[in-house]
């Protein structure tokens, strides 16, 4: 039996779905940050209306999403979730190859992030994927590890 992926724009639709996903994903970090992370409590009404989502899709069933922010210089992914039962099987790297064809679409030359310094695994996977550290900050008794990437951008001939 063959997989059917599929990769679409989020709609107001799709609002509860995203939650819900979101919600899941991020709720093994509760413990230990001892809070919710900020993306379990987004409005994703908002989000949907002002930042640009795609979700993916296995078989029909919503598996992963990212959220993202078109700035002036750069593009910010500012959600990327994997439901707990998708994660491991790659839709996350998907996502984030995704991610990197909408930066040079725009012709923006860098691709920013940002996550929690305990999110370990986190940082490490943005780290292979060619990321580096710009910065860290303290933020509600943590720390915020703020990442970014160059991105090759399509050029017109002269």
């Amino acid at each position: 039996m063959i997989d059917m992926l599929s990769l679409r724009p989020a709609s107001m639709n799709d609002v509860e779905a995203i939650r819900a996903l979101t919600r899941e994903a991020y709720a093994k970090w509760v413990p230990l940050i001892g809070r919710e992370p900020l993306p379990m409590k987004a409005d994703y009404a908002e989000a949907v209306r002002k930042h640009r989502i795609d979700l993916h899709f296995l078989d029909g069933e919503l598996v992963a999403l990212i959220e993202m922010i078109p700035h002036d210089d750069h593009l910010l992914i500012e959600n990327v979730a994997v439901s707990p039962s998708a994660q491991g099987r790659g839709f996350g790297r998907r996502l984030m190859a995704h991610a990197e064809d909408v930066a040079a679409s725009l012709r923006h030359a860098e691709i920013r992030l940002y996550t929690n310094k305990l999110f370990a695994e986190n940082v490490q996977l943005y780290l292979k994927l060619g990321y580096e550290i710009e910065r860290e900050e303290a933020f509600l008794g943590g720390t915020i590890v703020h990442m970014r990437k160059p991105i090759k951008t399509w050029q017109a001939d002269a």
